[in-house]
């Protein structure tokens, strides 16, 4: 839920179709102009009691933001509150109960990304050390119900919380509740998209799998691995889920553009304001119909914010976006990309990885999508054993891309070493949710409060 950037044109009306389709045929870049872009969310919490900061607290997340100005960050504000910040390492936003997001920079290399993210975790913990504030790597608060938190003054939020509990019963809960690392990248073409598409969205609850890290719920286990991943299953249909017309022969921008015409709205943008049109049509909009705005139709960045609306396990925008792995430890924001970027910027390797799970059926992806909050690693693949089985092929495949990329940092090291903390994983067979369940119910003794003292950035 990043901040949209508006860009030059993006206040330009509406009038024909091949303008909302333009914003992914933009996308398409040669490979030498290939990117990655990495987002992590992180929980604030206060060291004295391990609480979640308010905004306006001495010392809250609006003095979190403000110290980082420090940095060069220069704030985006709504109405009289910062909201945002934006830098040379790309944007921080605030996540609705004040979870701290970076919207990293497009990097050239993996180097890059983790020496992004390494810069960033400095800036924070120097700011949070003066503040008294922490900062915790989970996909789920260990310990807080919804009362406990806070609620961030940003005017989409406040549309997206009077929605949620209109259409699922746990989207209140994927907003408050939980964080997320994601992976960005491009593609050369829209059959290069389509490829991508498909494998990075068949191999999401891979990915969930090997980032599972959310095990716990007001202080005791709650029967997953990945409970955030379980969330998006009772959020929004509308929304969420695993597309599978993705897979269907004749896929393309225009299916997808389809798709998000479909997506019921949230908001529209005017003047400062959010507008609530939560639930309304945009191809309503689209024809002058929209019900909270009579008579007008949409602009680029109305369409460009309206994409970012959807929540399924892969989005595309003018870039696909990798959404399926929990918030983790600061290797694990390396290790998503390093993934992600093996398995898609090298020819043979996408290839191979097609070939592992072109044969999938709809009923595969399904099962997939709803056995591995609760299983994870341990999941039976429609190739066969267990996903255990299945990472051990995929790494070798994401490991092969990345050396055939060759990229070497000035110590000579390639990106393949960013791709260690996944097979010490899949070596165990043990996630990081396991690890803490192991924890919690040894050397801890059920006291959960010890997940502050190991899991902190």
């Amino acid at each position: 839920m990043s901040n949209q950037v508006t860009s030059t044109g993006d206040e330009a009306p509406i009038e024909r179709f091949d303008q909302l389709m333009a914003v992914f045929e933009g996308g398409a870049k040669p490979k030498a102009a290939w990117r990655i872009g990495t987002e992590h969310e992180k929980f604030v919490f206060r060291k004295a009691d391990h609480g979640a900061p308010t905004y306006d607290e001495p010392g809250g997340i609006r003095d979190l933001l403000m110290g980082m100005t420090r940095f060069g960050w220069e704030p985006i504000y709504e109405g009289e509150n910062v909201i945002a910040l934006k830098g040379a390492d790309g944007n921080i936003s605030l996540e609705p109960a004040g979870q701290f997001e970076l919207s990293g920079g497009q990097l050239v290399d993996l180097h890059g990304t983790c020496a992004e993210s390494n810069r960033h975790l400095r800036q924070c913990r120097e700011i949070g050390d003066e503040l008294g504030l922490g900062f915790l790597g989970l996909g789920f608060w260990p310990d807080k119900a919804r009362a406990d938190l806070p609620v961030m003054p940003k005017g989409r939020y406040a549309i997206m919380l009077r929605h949620m509990p209109r259409v699922g019963n746990l989207g209140l809960d994927m907003m408050m509740r939980t964080c997320t690392i994601q992976t960005n990248l491009d593609y050369g073409s829209e059959a290069d998209m389509v490829k991508k598409f498909r494998v990075s969205l068949a191999l999401q609850p891979l990915a969930t799998a090997l980032f599972a890290n959310s095990p716990f719920t007001e202080n005791a286990p709650n029967g997953f691995k990945s409970f955030r991943s379980h969330i998006w299953t009772d959020t929004d249909p509308a929304r969420t889920g695993v597309l599978p017309f993705v897979f269907e022969d004749g896929f393309s921008y225009e299916r997808y553009c389809d798709y998000a015409l479909d997506v019921p709205m949230y908001f529209v943008y005017r003047d400062g304001r959010y507008i609530d049109a939560a639930g309304h049509s945009f191809r309503d909009f689209l024809a002058g119909k929209l019900a909270v705005l009579p008579g007008e139709v949409p602009r680029l960045a109305d369409w460009k914010d309206h994409l970012t609306t959807a929540f399924p396990e892969v989005r595309m925008k003018s870039y696909l976006e990798m959404r399926g792995a929990d918030g983790g430890r600061w290797d694990r924001i390396c290790a998503l990309p390093a993934l992600w970027v093996g398995l898609l910027y090298d020819q043979t390797a996408l290839d191979a990885a097609w070939d592992l799970v072109k044969h999938w059926t709809p009923a595969d992806h399904d099962r997939l999508r709803r056995e591995v909050p609760a299983l994870a690693l341990g999941a039976a693949s429609p190739s066969g054993g267990t996903l255990q089985d299945l990472a051990r092929e995929v790494l070798k495949i994401a490991d092969a891309g990345l050396a055939a990329r060759a990229r070497l940092n000035d110590a000579g090291d390639s990106e393949q070493g960013f791709l260690g903390p996944l097979r010490e994983i899949v070596a165990s067979g043990l996630t990081n949710a396991d690890r803490l369940l192991g924890l919690y119910n040894g050397a801890w003794g059920g006291d959960i409060t010890r997940i502050y003292d190991t899991e902190a950035y």
